[in-house]
């Protein structure tokens, strides 16, 4: 998407918001500016083919919710982060019933065109992460959310913490109690650096 010709490019993203109020075209610069990285935040958790309709999703919902946006909460980039990890935490729980219920699906039955392999493709690149995987399927909804937020959208601690709701000292309490799951599940060696505990 271009940019409307009277919106300048260099525009403060509230003040986009504000003006989209009126000029829905201006919402166009945001997702101009935004949506390449979002989309690698979703596909960096769920895959590019997810990604694709999760991304656009995120814009949809904050177009249709951008009377509602709050400077004073925060910047605009966490908020549109903030947006996309609930439709994440949505898509895995529909993701959870689909699979419970093809789990109980008799073997004889095909439960859905295709899904068998998505499945049995997750389930592999599951497997092949090994101890990691499994280290991180155990964190909390809210550990994983914010070890995403740092790790696949580059945020920092203040923007996670805004895009969260949480206070910003809670950010790094969940993140120094990743790092101790985390090393723990890899036998000592430090998850954020690669690196041994002792180096």
């Amino acid at each position: 998407m271009a940019a409307p010709p009277d919106v300048p490019v260099a525009a403060d993203d509230a003040a986009l918001i504000e003006r989209s109020w009126h000029h829905p075209d201006a919402f166009a610069v945001l997702y101009d500016r935004y949506f390449d990285e979002i989309h690698r935040y979703v596909s960096g958790r769920l895959g590019t083919q997810v990604a694709d309709d999760l991304a656009a999703e995120t814009f949809l919902v904050a177009f249709r919710k951008r009377q509602t946006f709050d400077p004073a909460r925060g910047a605009v980039r966490p908020w549109l982060y903030g947006i996309a990890t609930n439709l994440l935490a949505q898509h895995k729980r529909s993701e959870t019933r689909r699979l419970e219920a093809f789990r109980r699906t008799p073997a004889g039955e095909v439960a859905d065109g295709g899904y068998e392999d998505r499945v049995t493709t997750r389930m592999a690149a599951a497997s092949a992460r090994g101890r990691l995987a499994k280290a991180l399927k155990r964190l909390s909804a809210g550990d994983r959310d914010a070890l995403f937020l740092v790790a696949l959208a580059e945020l920092s601690y203040e923007e996670v913490a805004q895009t969260l709701g949480i206070p910003y000292g809670t950010v790094g309490s969940r993140l120094n109690r990743v790092r101790k799951k985390l090393r723990r599940a890899l036998g000592g060696v430090n998850p954020m650096i690669g690196g041994d505990v002792d180096g």
